[in-house]
């Protein structure tokens, strides 16, 4: 399979939110995740490796991010088939990364692999690593750390015209939402702890903005 020295010529030098630093810690949290629920290993080591392969945001922009997990499956594909996969466990490896988007519920995870590679993908964007990447994004897209959202954004999710989308309203459309998202126990358990670091962070953001702390 994929080594990690392998998959580092993947991932662009330079990416603060998809570079190969996220990689090794889905890697590392995908295999304890995998070891704890009895999946099959090879195939999360890999998908983990592949996940993020093609679409990163400083090469492709934000169409890159859109249709990241098509094209990083598509080019496992052809990794693990010039390595003698079967197709039956290259397809395998395929849906772990199809399936592994926050924003796109066309294909969730069915498989064990595919819902811890889920669930360690996301565990990366809660916690104090989570915050250090939500932010580090809107640096890259030349958005505010925080702005107030709108009535409608925090009833509805759907941001008023021109209205900005803050590292806080990425906090409250997506990143408060995670660990409710989670499949596994093993995944559940550790993202508490993490949510509420988080939680609190933002919520202190919120009012040092306010002028409230």
């Amino acid at each position: 399979m994929p080594d990690i020295e392998t998959a580092r010529k993947w991932y662009p030098q330079v990416d603060p939110v998809h570079g190969f630093d996220h990689i090794l810690r889905v890697y590392r949290m995908a295999e304890k995740i995998a070891i704890a629920e009895g999946a099959d290993l090879e195939i999360v080591r890999a998908a983990a490796l592949l996940h993020d392969a093609q679409g990163s945001q400083t090469e492709g922009g934000e169409k890159g991010r859109h249709d990241h997990h098509h094209a990083s499956s598509e080019f496992a594909e052809q990794v693990l088939h010039a390595e003698g996969w079967s197709s039956e466990r290259i397809e395998a490896v395929q849906h772990c990364i199809r399936a592994h988007r926050f924003r796109d519920n066309t294909e969730s995870p069915q498989t064990l692999e595919a819902k811890i590679i889920f669930d360690a993908d996301k565990l990366d964007v809660i916690g104090a690593i989570g915050v250090a990447r939500t932010i580090a994004f809107d640096v890259v897209v030349n958005q505010p750390i925080y702005t107030e959202p709108s009535t409608q954004f925090i009833e509805t999710g759907e941001k008023e015209p021109g209205e900005p989308h803050s590292s806080y309203h990425e906090y409250l459309f997506k990143l408060s939402k995670i660990k409710d998202r989670l499949f596994t126990g093993t995944a559940r358990n550790l993202a508490e702890d993490r949510h509420r670091f988080m939680a609190e962070y933002f919520d202190r953001l919120g009012a040092e903005e306010r002028g409230e702390k």
